[in-house]
């Protein structure tokens, strides 16, 4: 246990890290602090978002910030399992086989469009992400400490891709959709880009610098900074009143008549889980209702299911889940 691990304490390296962000990636402040709830409370995250909203680069700056192991696997229809966690391959020199570790073997995994890969895949991924530990041949290997997971999949093609069932989504501790950047930060993206320059690589030769060339392998923090930020966000205050507003929502997604099944308890230990950090991340060593209201919507969509005939009638889960809020407030 750390000596020094309260909300103050670690509020300077949380600003620094956003900071170190801020000069790679314009705007998302929304989707770089979901990343940090995740990463603080290890939990996975899924974005939804078109292809070119950043979300390669934000992941792969959070990793060289916070001085993390980071991998990239691209998802598609004829990826396997061993190519996700790793396989045993025979070495002809001993006879022997010996054991290749796979991506998944890292701190931050950006699983990208995940809904490519067939379901046998999926499930390995989401096995691994739930316990945290793989099996290749006759050994059980753990997995890295933090190990998070940033799945995306392209919210509007549906040609050759698996979606992911409710109850594999649910492994998911938040699902965020992303959105275009607004016109004041995309003329931003473009400044900045007009202004990378060029590089030389190792051979002499000269290309065009881009995003990822901007910032250094010179980390805010340490794996031990982060390590202590985790125990000060476990020691955010929960009162029962909070508690009980977290229970009384979720169970008005089960009662809604415009659902067909409500948010399952896994949704109410994330909520709270989330609260915490998100409390951590705003200085706060407390939460309050407006954690509630920021979360529930990446922590409760993807765990609900509209009925066929609300589905009909036009209503939304965004909608339903307005109205439940509201009837809160």
């Amino acid at each position: 246990m750390h000596a020094v691990a309260s909300v103050p304490a670690v509020d300077p390296f949380l600003k620094a890290i956003r900071e170190r962000i801020a000069q790679v990636v314009v705007g998302q402040d929304v989707v770089v602090e979901r990343l940090l709830i995740a990463l603080l409370t290890s939990g996975h995250i899924l974005l939804q978002g078109m292809p070119g909203l950043a979300k390669t680069l934000l992941v792969d700056t959070l990793a060289k910030t916070i001085d993390l192991k980071f991998a990239r696997v691209q998802f598609t229809i004829d990826l396997l399992p061993s190519d996700i966690l790793g396989s045993e391959i025979l070495d002809q020199k001993t006879g022997d086989f010996r054991t290749r570790k796979g991506p998944v073997f890292t701190n931050l995994l950006l699983a990208d469009e995940i809904n490519r890969a067939a379901p046998k895949v999926q499930s390995a991924l989401l096995e691994a992400m739930q316990e945290r530990r793989v099996t290749i041949g006759n050994d059980t290997f753990s997995l890295p400490q933090p190990f998070v997971v940033i799945a995306t999949q392209n919210p509007v093609e549906h040609s050759g891709t698996f979606e992911l069932p409710e109850a594999q989504l649910d492994r998911f501790m938040m699902c965020h959709r992303l959105t275009y950047p607004t016109q004041a930060e995309e003329e931003e993206v473009l400044r900045r880009n007009l202004h990378l320059g060029l590089k030389q690589d190792a051979t002499g030769g000269t290309v065009a610098r881009t995003e990822f060339d901007v910032l250094e392998h010179d980390p805010a923090g340490t794996l031990d900074d982060l390590k202590r930020t985790m125990v000060a966000v476990h020691g955010v205050h929960v009162s029962d009143v909070f508690q009980k507003h977290v229970i009384e929502m979720i169970h008005r997604t089960r009662r809604h008549p415009a659902l067909e099944f409500g948010c399952s308890p896994r949704g109410g230990i994330a909520l709270t889980k989330a609260a915490r950090a998100r409390a951590c991340l705003h200085a706060r060593d407390y939460v309050v209702p407006e954690d509630l209201f920021a979360l529930a919507e990446d922590i409760v969509l993807h765990r609900v299911r509209l009925k066929y005939e609300s589905l009909a009638e036009g209503i939304t889960g965004p909608k339903v889940l307005a109205e439940i809020l509201g009837a809160m407030g």
